[in-house]
């Protein structure tokens, strides 16, 4: 996305000709530290990709959505990182249903750095989330609106040290325990 905004003639023969209604972008996260991890630009730059997607769609008479994908756990990337983007999230009206963790593939600068808690390019340490629970507290955090995951998310924020986003104001995240919502759900871990 961030390549395809310095042509707005691809951005328009991309929206007429070469999506079906839905197309998967990958901003993958908000915070600035973490991107500059993944070697990607902030989230100004998919932001300005959306407008210009939207825009060329209708100027092709099309109603299409671009669907953004994120992760979780990325080398770089602590509890308060995934707060941010929680809450950029619930800012933008996003629910998304299907997350990733951060997997460390071969041959890979992140995965370099998963491994050894060293950025390569600069030899700076990096945090990396490496236990399952904290993993899982991360990528609760993605799914914050969902009653399944309100616990962990709940978890999460305590961490963070974020427990103003606990509540029923508009600018919470999770509701208090014993909400009746959360009782019916069922276990989706």
């Amino acid at each position: 996305y961030d390549l395809a905004q310095r042509s707005p003639e691809y951005v328009a023969a991309l929206a007429e000709n070469h999506v079906g209604g839905h197309l998967s972008v990958a901003p993958e996260h908000v915070s600035a530290r973490v991107l500059d991890k993944m070697k990607k630009p902030g989230i100004a730059s998919y932001e300005r990709f959306k407008e210009m997607f939207s825009c060329a769609s209708k100027e092709a008479g099309k109603q299409q959505y671009e669907i953004p994908y994120f992760i979780s756990g990325h080398p770089g990337c602590d509890m308060s990182d995934m707060v941010e983007l929680a809450l950029w999230l619930k800012r933008e009206g996003y629910r998304p249903r299907q997350v990733q963790d951060f997997i460390p593939t071969p041959m890979s600068i992140a995965s370099a750095m998963y491994w050894t808690g060293i950025d390569p390019l600069t030899m700076e340490p990096v945090y990396v989330a490496r236990g399952l629970k904290e993993k899982r507290l991360q990528k609760s955090l993605l799914l914050y609106w969902n009653p399944e995951w309100w616990e962990d998310a709940r978890e999460a924020l305590q961490v963070a040290g974020r427990r103003d986003l606990i509540g029923r104001g508009p600018e919470c995240l999770v509701p208090p325990p014993g909400d009746p919502r959360e009782r019916q759900a069922s276990p989706g871990r």
